[in-house]
């Protein structure tokens, strides 16, 4: 669907690569909730069974992906810089404050909370816009 939309085999590619490696790093930290098929049985190595490891274990893809990310980019403008430093401080703040703070103290907070973070999306995407690929004589 990615490349019938945009014809870009390699960012296809990344994007059908995605869908799998996401089940595998949520095998890590689920409980044995997760099928591969409907109806079969049911798979996950149960991280969230511990908080610390779950911390130690989220934070480090976090910042790995970070890692990857950075270093395959590079800011195109002062906005680039801004952009991706001010989402990943609030992303890294909200991760925070989900894992020690109190719950919502009803629906409707949670609804509110829930559609705020919906934009992490315009705000990832205007701040991958102000960013270019890593590399000699590379330009997106």
């Amino acid at each position: 669907a990615y490349f019938a939309i945009r014809r870009d085999a390699r960012s296809a590619a990344v994007v059908a690569a995605c869908v799998p490696s996401h089940w595998v790093l949520d095998w890590i930290v689920h409980r044995p909730d997760m099928p591969i098929v409907p109806g079969g049985a049911r798979y996950g190595l149960g991280v969230w069974n511990s908080v610390p490891a779950t911390l130690v274990i989220e934070l480090a893809l976090f910042l790995a992906g970070v890692a990857l990310y950075m270093s395959a980019t590079r800011a195109k403008d002062r906005t680039g810089h801004f952009a991706l430093s001010s989402l990943l401080g609030l992303l890294f703040v909200l991760y925070f404050a989900s894992a020690f703070g109190p719950p919502p103290p009803n629906v409707h907070v949670l609804a509110l909370s829930a559609l705020a973070i919906g934009l992490t999306v315009p705000w990832a995407g205007w701040a991958d816009a102000h960013r270019e690929l890593a590399g000699p004589g590379s330009r997106r």
